[in-house]
């Protein structure tokens, strides 16, 4: 592309939250990265400068198949014009999905249309987050510090609302998607020699597989994984990676040194506001942990009719408080809201109603909880990028925002899915870390 240096990776990354905790991956690694709220114009990314990593936050998710096609072609069509190495679809570390929901086998055959490698590499854990991928089955831990679960036996996962997990063997859960024929490289195989983990694929890929699923069972896999991608995007050309930020992980140690450990998230200045979505165990947990916040109870099913009305009046009372000086925490009351309302109902009401409070006041900090909330309340605001401040808490970035709006401009904000982050990680945003 004139005018624009060619980045190292590009990832899109099926929910806010996720992208953000892409950008925080390649960020800490030292790549010098961006997270656009949409596919970036020209003049954007040369205003953006020299980047290594370019992130692209979407909704993919939530998004049935028709939507997803045409949300991810121009992502495909962006990464031609690039020239970048690598497309990483930055999915969930449970890889939650369904055939008629957020469906991962549409999202690669849209954007291998815009690779060289007719294969794709699916990155199949994070361990920092206690994902483990072993023999292609998932397994998760519940909650920080919690009991590790066959994905298809997680409390949370196993009974999601919207996409649950029934099967823990990636490869029959992605073929029930249609992307079948994945071959797979366990992790016994990253054994030494340092050439072993590239043999073996070279051999995988000259059986013409639709994929390789990689297992990833500890964090030393990683970098072996990684050396192996990138010796193969450049020596046959540019591939996609389907998976969480660990894909990031193994590609960032083969191109940058680490960077300085991060130095103390401040205090707030000024009252901050967190809205929360839909109600997981691990973010129940985190509000009953919120002690410095007021709680503005939400119903569900009065939010998701998004009545300018009602939402004006929600908006009214919780800047009142704000303009007091309170720190406020908006969410829906405990149950299961999404058995009432839609789930992208609700989260796009959640929009709305952060618009308006952002539109009515000026916050220094704002938290946003949930995969699907964070997407479509993000996306309703007048911004167009987000660049990397800090980790709050594992999988919890806090990021700058970019927005030719004055008001918005600089506003830190934090965006964390429903499995993500410590119990004190509302606390931690207004108070800052150690």
């Amino acid at each position: 592309m004139e005018g624009v240096a060619s980045p190292q990776v590009v990832f899109y990354g099926d929910d806010f939250t996720g992208a953000t905790d892409a950008l925080g991956t390649a960020a800490r690694a030292g790549m010098r990265s961006l997270l656009f709220l949409g596919v970036p114009e020209d003049g954007q990314l040369r205003r953006a400068g020299v980047l290594d990593c370019i992130g692209i936050a979407g909704a993919a998710r939530s998004m049935a198949p028709h939507e997803m096609r045409a949300e991810l072609a121009p992502v495909a069509a962006l990464f031609t014009r690039l020239g970048a190495k690598v497309l990483h679809y930055k999915c969930c570390s449970t890889f939650d999905s369904a055939p008629e929901v957020g469906n991962i086998a549409v999202a690669v055959d849209v954007l291998r249309t815009g690779v060289k490698q007719s294969w794709v590499a699916v990155v199949g854990g994070q361990p920092e987050l206690r994902r483990y991928c072993i023999f292609g089955n998932l397994f998760a831990a519940a909650g920080q510090g919690g009991e590790v679960h066959r994905i298809d036996r997680h409390p949370t996962m196993s009974r999601h609302p919207v996409t649950p997990m029934h099967e823990a063997d990636l490869r029959r859960h992605l073929a029930l998607q249609g992307l079948t024929g994945l071959g797979s490289l366990p992790y016994p195989t990253y054994a030494p020699p340092e050439s072993a983990v590239s043999e073996a694929l070279e051999a995988l890929v000259a059986s013409a597989p639709a994929g390789v699923l990689f297992d990833v069972a500890q964090q030393a896999d990683l970098p072996r994984i990684g050396q192996a991608l990138n010796a193969s995007a450049h020596a046959n050309g540019s591939l996609l990676a389907v998976g969480p930020s660990s894909v990031l992980q193994a590609l960032a140690p083969a191109r940058q040194p680490p960077a300085p450990a991060p130095a103390p998230v401040a205090p707030a200045k000024g009252p901050a506001f967190v809205l929360a979505g839909s109600l997981s165990p691990v973010t129940a947990r985190q509000v009953a942990a919120a002690r410095s916040f007021e709680t503005a109870w939400l119903d569900p099913a009065a939010l998701a009719d998004a009545q300018p009305h009602h939402l004006d009046a929600i908006a009214r009372q919780i800047c009142e408080k704000l303009a007091a000086g309170r720190n406020v925490l908006a969410c829906t009351a405990e149950g299961a809201p999404s058995s009432i309302v839609s789930s992208r109902a609700l989260a796009e009401a959640g929009g709305a109603l952060l618009a308006r409070v952002l539109a009515a006041t000026t916050l220094h900090r704002v938290g946003i909880a949930g995969g699907d909330t964070s997407s479509h309340a993000v996306k309703a605001l007048d911004a167009w990028g987000l660049s990397y401040l800090a980790a709050l808490s594992p999988g919890a970035s806090l990021c700058r925002l970019h927005s030719d709006d004055p008001a918005l401009d600089g506003c830190e904000i934090m965006l964390k899915g429903g499995q993500m982050g410590g119990e004190d990680v509302f606390e931690r945003l207004v108070h800052g870390t150690p």
